[in-house]
C-alpha cells in the first residue's frame, strides 16, 4: 500500500455541543436524563445525583455466589452464612436500589435484611435500617463487592465476605480485594 492524496481518512469530532452517542443500540428508546441540580450547571459534564434517578426502587432477584463458591443465605432467626446447595430457598435474595450506588438486600424467605453493625459483624435485620444500607461495586474481575454505607473500621471500608467454610467474615478483617468478599449476582430461575 502507498499513501495517496486521494485516500482520506475522516475521524469525526464531535461538537462539544452535541450529545454523546448511545452506548448500546436499545438506549435509542429510553428516556434522556437530564441534570437539574444547581451543581450540573457549575461542573459540566460531570453525572450528579440526579442524573440517575431512575435507577432508584430497582428491584432485582438474585442469588449471591461467592467466590469461595457458596450461595450467601440469610435464615429466619436472621443468622447469614454460605450454602453449597442451590435450591436453599434462604439463598433467594431481593436486591433494592435506595439511594445512588447503595442497594438494601432482603432474603425472601427469611424477610430479613443483610446487615453489618458498627462492629463489622454480619446479620439479618427484621427491618431495614442505617445497618442494611450496602454499597454495590463491580469489581474489576467482574465480581461485585457489597460494603456498609454507614460504618467503616479505621476509615476503610467493611465489607460483607463470606470465608473458605462458607462462615460470615467480620467486616473489620475485610478489604475490596480479598476475594472472600467477591459475589457474582445469578439471576434466580422461575420454577
Amino acid at each position: 500500500y502507498t499513501p495517496n492524496s486521494s485516500h482520506r481518512f475522516f475521524v469525526p469530532h464531535p461538537s462539544p455541543s452535541s450529545s454523546p452517542a448511545p452506548l448500546h443500540a436499545s438506549s435509542a428508546r429510553l428516556p434522556r436524563a437530564t441534570n437539574v441540580s444547581s451543581s450540573s450547571a457549575t461542573v459540566v459534564g460531570r453525572h450528579v445525583r440526579s442524573s440517575y434517578n431512575h435507577l432508584q426502587g430497582d428491584v432485582r432477584q438474585r442469588k449471591l455466589f461467592s467466590y469461595q463458591k457458596f450461595f450467601l443465605r440469610i435464615d429466619k432467626k436472621g443468622t447469614v452464612n454460605g450454602t453449597k446447595s442451590e435450591d436453599d430457598p434462604y439463598s433467594i435474595l431481593e436486591i433494592k436500589s435506595v439511594d445512588v450506588g447503595v442497594v438494601a438486600i432482603r432474603g425472601l424467605s427469611s424477610n430479613h435484611y443483610l446487615a453489618i453493625n458498627k462492629k463489622g459483624v454480619l446479620y439479618g435485620a427484621r427491618d431495614f435500617g442505617p445497618d442494611c444500607r450496602l454499597i454495590e461495586r463491580i469489581e474489576e474481575n467482574k465480581y461485585n463487592t457489597y460494603a456498609s454505607a454507614e460504618w467503616r473500621n479505621k476509615k476503610k471500608h467493611m465489607f460483607v465476605g463470606l470465608n473458605a467454610n462458607g462462615k460470615p467474615m467480620k467486616g473489620r478483617k475485610t478489604r475490596r480485594k480479598n476475594t472472600a468478599t467477591h459475589f457474582l449476582p445469578i439471576v434466580v430461575q422461575p420454577r
